[in-house]
Formats: C-alpha cells, structure tokens, sequence
C-alpha cells in the first residue's frame, strides 16, 4: 500500500504539469519497479545474506540489473571485487546515457549529481520520448524521484519480508516489471515496422537462448530493429513538418499547381 501512496502523492503534484497519458506510465513503471525492489530485498535475505545489504546497495548503487547480479554472485560464493566489476560492467551504459540526456540533468553541481544518480533506463527512455526541453526535464525528475523512492519502500519491505518467506519465487513478483512493460509496448504493435522489430527481436532471442549465457539473448533481439530500419523505407517514416503542415494537410496539396502561379524571381 505504501508503494501505492507514494505513486499518488507523485501523481496529483505533476498531474497539472505533466501529460495525463505520461504521468499514467510512469505511474505504472514506479508500482512495477516497487514490486521488483520487493523482490530483490526477499531474494537478498533468503539467500543468507544480511538485511542492510540490499538497502545499501539501493540506495548508493539503484541500479536493478547490477543489484541483482551482484547479490547473485555473492550468494553464489563469487569474490566480492569480482561481482563489484561484473556490476560495473552492466552499467557501463550509463556513459552514452550521460551524453545522451546531459541538458537535462541541469547546471550546478548538486543538481547533476542527484540526477546522474536517477539515471537509469527509465528515465532515460522517459526523457528522450518528449520533445520540449522543459517536458524532458519534468519527465526524467517525476519519474527518477518517483522510481527510487518506489524502489527503496520496495527493497525495505521485501528485505524484512525475506526473514519469513522461505520461498520468494511462490509469489511471482519477479514477473511483476515485465508484465508492465508488455502492457506499455502492445499499443506500438500498431505501427508495421514496430512490430516487425518485435517479431524479428522475439525470434531471435527464442532460438539462441537455449545456447547462450542468460542476457545474451535479450541483447541480440536488438537485431529486430536494424531489420525494422532497413525494411521500413519512406512507407514506414510519417512525413516531416516540411512535408505535412501543421494542420495535418502536405504542403504541397495546399500549393497552388495552375497557370500563372509560378513566383517572380
């Protein structure tokens, strides 16, 4: 119920600001991510592993792929520098994001300092879909500030869940962010091009992960889009502002075409 508490209380402050469709998907992500931190704080603690460890690693690390993997090779027995690498090396992507979102992150130090460390995926992906410069910033703050108090309320109550759970698979929760994520993506499958990248992507990923190690799949799904690239062409593209004028007709059907119509030079 806290996770739910802290989305509405996110929802009301930014809904006179941000796009009602938007403020709703970030919303979404943010009950997903909570439900993932419960699990990863139950996993932790089930696994042997003491309570604060997964609360600390939330809070200074908040990255979710590289907290799962250090965890689980720590469980496992792995040296701890060797899982400490392995966990950088997961989030060596943040380089290109850093480039990628920079102007949205703000001038003063402290600024860029919080935001660098609300840079994750998905506020990432949430900034780079607005447009306006002063859209990106209030989508990349609402849904960073919105993901890491989700995900930490998550870890907490999942972390002294774990002490009395024994088996944290029995509840599903790790299927919790996909099932979100499938929910945000079905209404691109509209589009022709995105959904062939999804069907080459699926293909891809089905046929080698019975061969390679789990995560190397996922990234060559990637492939799906360079086949969505190549094949979509001018049919694929919407026409550019030059093209199409604002009230949605071309340009040139609004062009005169009949004698005497030609500009003087």
């Amino acid at each position: 119920m806290f996770i739910l508490d802290c989305v509405r209380s996110i929802w009301r402050y930014y809904r006179a600001g941000l796009d009602r469709r938007l403020a709703r998907d970030i919303a979404l992500i943010c009950v997903a991510d909570g439900f993932v931190g419960l699990s990863f704080g139950a996993i932790t603690v089930s696994s042997g592993l003491p309570v604060w460890l997964p609360m600390l690693l939330s809070l200074v690390v908040f990255a979710g792929a590289a907290q799962f993997l250090f965890v689980g090779l720590i469980a496992s027995g792995g040296n701890p520098v060797a899982a400490v690498i392995a966990g950088l090396l997961v989030n060596a992507r943040h380089v290109p994001f850093g480039f990628a979102v920079g102007d949205v992150l703000g001038d003063g130090w402290l600024r860029r300092l919080v935001g660098s460390h609300l840079m994750i995926d998905e506020t990432v992906a949430f900034a780079l879909g607005q447009e306006e410069a002063s859209r990106r910033r209030q989508a990349y703050w609402t849904c960073g500030v919105g993901l890491f108090l989700c995900w930490n309320l998550g870890v907490l109550a999942g972390a002294y869940g774990g002490t009395v759970v024994t088996d944290t698979d029995a509840f599903g929760l790790d299927a919790a962010f996909p099932a979100v994520l499938l929910a945000l993506v079905l209404p691109s499958l509209k589009d022709g091009a995105t959904r062939r990248a999804v069907l080459v992507g699926v293909a891809v990923a089905l046929a080698t992960a019975p061969f390679l190690q789990a995560g190397l799949p996922v990234l060559l799904a990637l492939l799906g889009v360079l086949v969505s690239l190549r094949g979509g062409g001018r049919d694929g593209m919407p026409e550019s502002v030059g093209e199409r004028g604002q009230d949605g007709i071309p340009d040139a059907a609004k062009r005169p075409t009949g004698p005497g119509t030609e500009k003087v030079r």
